[in-house]
């Protein structure tokens, strides 16, 4: 039994806790004892020690006029009011401490002048007294904050770590690691490749060299990880890291969340592994907010494909706009969950915002539309592996071609203002039954939009790293399986960007894109797969093998953003081509043509030359 009554405890402990005093209260003293000290001092300084000649009773009345004005200027300042532990001896305080200090020296200064010759006090007195007691406060704080840290500096369980990175970013790192005692990682060393850096150190820290020291560094200090402490790193410079750090037997590992770095606030959620997106060399995309905020803020939007790793982001970063509704609509149950728990927090799906339909339901679509009357639509539902649509090519025709039809002719019948369509590089010149699929999609929204006259188009990007069943999360399953790399050719190379990256910029296409065009992301320069495949290896550390199985049916070597024909030109983003896409209208639409997808006629590569155009 626990008594709650203060008077008593059944375990023998204390009846009334001890309470600990308040830090402020307690530098208050340790200032109040600084002027004990100064005054005296700055007496026997002044009178050349000759203690005889000193009017103590004198001294003693400035020191307590100094103590009481220490304590009323100080409370004006909220010195001695309630301050974390881990503001103390900060630069702010040590500002605040001299404001404080030069003004009660001032004031006794100046009574000095005034009543000095009563009380025997030499005017000259103060001005020594006052750099006497500044010292002691500072000095005070100084071994406070030192004890402080080194209390919470990180245990022995923690792993040595080099910093890569001698500037802000890494400053606020070894900070955060030498007050945190929780702390996974313990700074021995610090790395910058400038040459003026080199012996200096940062909150004790040394600076043992450049990157090109790495192996000296970690031999000599015993680190085990290397942390790279800058703010923008880009691929080059991460790729060397990784590449030195690996013949160490080094693991890397970089920051998280940029945002926490300029707030000076960095936990250890905030480092990661060095993850192969790092390496790929993307460059930070920027996007106007103002104007995608000026076409989705206050509209009901839907998303088809919504379950899916592009629809899913979308979703999010639409929501972030603030539309008046947003309709997430897909035929994955499941998929429609996690987009719902992305957006509002839960997963109850027990709300109108998520609707299970089909894209190849017409009817469905229409009824839907003309009832929730959307007035943005982003089509993200889509088939997409090449490989299963070569088998299947029928079930391409099904979803990627009528089923935007469909999408199509329920936008135009809900007067639907602007209609995104997502398309893919592999409808630039295609060979494959997606790319084809994927093309009359594109010829067709753009039919749309000239017959609408509304901005219905196309925005055309590569492939998306970590988008569900993409080539690097199964890379990343087989090596975690210990399973072979399959890559189709050593010389095979391909486009790259992050999911939040393409996402943004479809919003920001939304925005500036005219009626029937397509729009083509940037998406730098093409990676080699074997590259990425070696990388990913080096990263986890493990022996795994790389087979060669050859280049699938309809697969290219190298893929093309911009078709032959196609003329692009970029008025208002940096980052988005525009082009005119060919109309197709429905009338127009053929399975028999698109049957030669199948490979059965004779003529069928014909066909797809001419299906491209």
């Amino acid at each position: 039994m626990v008594l709650n009554s203060r008077r008593g405890s059944t375990s023998g402990s204390a009846p009334y806790p001890r309470r600990r005093m308040p830090p402020g209260a307690s530098f208050y003293i340790l200032d109040a004892l600084a002027w004990l000290y100064a005054i005296p001092s700055a007496a026997i300084i002044r009178y050349d020690f000759q203690l005889d000649e000193i009017n103590w009773v004198g001294c003693l009345a400035f020191v307590v006029f100094a103590m009481l004005l220490q304590f009323a200027v100080g409370t004006a300042f909220h010195l001695y009011g309630h301050r974390k532990r881990s503001d103390t001896g900060d630069f702010e305080e040590a500002l605040t401490i001299a404001s404080i200090g030069l003004t009660v020296g001032f004031a006794l200064w100046v009574v000095s002048l005034i009543f000095g010759g009563q009380w025997g006090i030499s005017r000259g007195m103060m001005l020594i007294a006052t750099p006497l007691a500044l010292l002691v406060m500072f000095g005070a704080r100084y071994i406070a904050r030192v004890w402080r840290e080194r209390s919470m500096r990180p245990g022995e369980g923690s792993t040595p770590a080099l910093i890569y990175g001698a500037g802000h970013v890494g400053g606020i790192l070894i900070h955060w690691m030498m007050s945190d005692s929780s702390s996974r990682y313990l700074p021995v060393g610090l790395l910058d490749d400038a040459p003026g850096l080199k012996h200096r150190r940062i909150r004790g820290v040394p600076v043992l060299g450049s990157l090109d020291d790495l192996q000296f560094a970690a031999e000599s200090t015993g680190a085990q990880v290397l942390i790279i402490a800058i703010a923008r790193a880009d691929a080059a410079l991460l790729s060397r890291a990784q590449d030195r750090a690996h013949q160490l037997g080094v693991t890397v590992k970089v920051m998280a969340s940029l945002e926490n770095i300029m707030d000076n606030r960095i936990r250890g959620h905030d480092l990661r592994d060095l993850a192969i997106e790092d390496l790929l060399g993307r460059k930070q995309v920027e996007t106007d907010v103002a104007e995608i905020a000026s076409y989705l803020t206050g509209k009901r939007v839907l998303v088809t494909g919504a379950g899916g790793s592009i629809g899913s982001q979308l979703c999010t970063e639409i929501s972030r706009f603030a539309p008046s509704e947003l309709i997430m609509l897909d035929r994955d149950e499941t998929g429609l969950q996690g987009a719902l728990i992305n957006v509002a927090g839960n997963g109850l799906l027990d709300t109108e915002a998520v609707v299970l339909a089909d894209i190849r339901d017409s009817e469905t679509l229409t009824e839907l539309f003309i009832n929730r009357r959307p007035q943005v639509v982003f089509h993200a539902a889509a088939l997409k592996h090449l490989p299963m649509l070569e088998q299947y090519p029928e079930e391409a025709w099904k979803t990627n071609v009528l089923g935007t039809l469909n999408v199509l002719r329920a936008s135009e019948a809900a007067n639907v203002e602007t209609f995104i369509n997502i398309s893919t590089d592999k409808a630039a010149n295609p060979t494959s039954v997606l790319g084809y699929s994927k093309r009359y999609a594109e010829r067709l929204t753009a039919w749309f939009g000239v017959n609408t006259g509304r901005p219905y188009l196309s925005v055309r990007f590569g492939n998306v790293i970590g988008s569900r069943g993409s080539m690097l999360p199964t890379f990343m399953r087989l090596i975690e399986e210990d399973k072979p790399l399959t890559v189709t050719h050593p010389d095979v190379t391909r486009y790259f960007m992050t999911i939040p990256e393409a996402c943004q910029l479809v919003l920001q296409a939304g925005g500036i894109g005219q009626s029937g065009e397509v729009l083509i992301l940037d998406m730098g320069e093409p990676v080699n797969i074997l590259e990425i495949a070696k990388k990913m290896i080096e990263i986890s550390g493990k022996e795994i093998q790389i087979v060669f199985t050859g280049l699938r049916a309809g697969e290219k070597m190298h893929e093309e953003l911009v078709g032959d024909g196609e003329t692009e030109f970029r008025p208002f983003h940096p980052l988005i081509s525009h082009a005119h896409a060919e109309v197709l209208g429905p009338e127009q639409l053929n399975h028999d043509d698109f049957s030669l997808l199948l490979g059965k006629a004779p003529h069928a590569s014909a066909g797809r030359r001419e299906l491209s155009k």
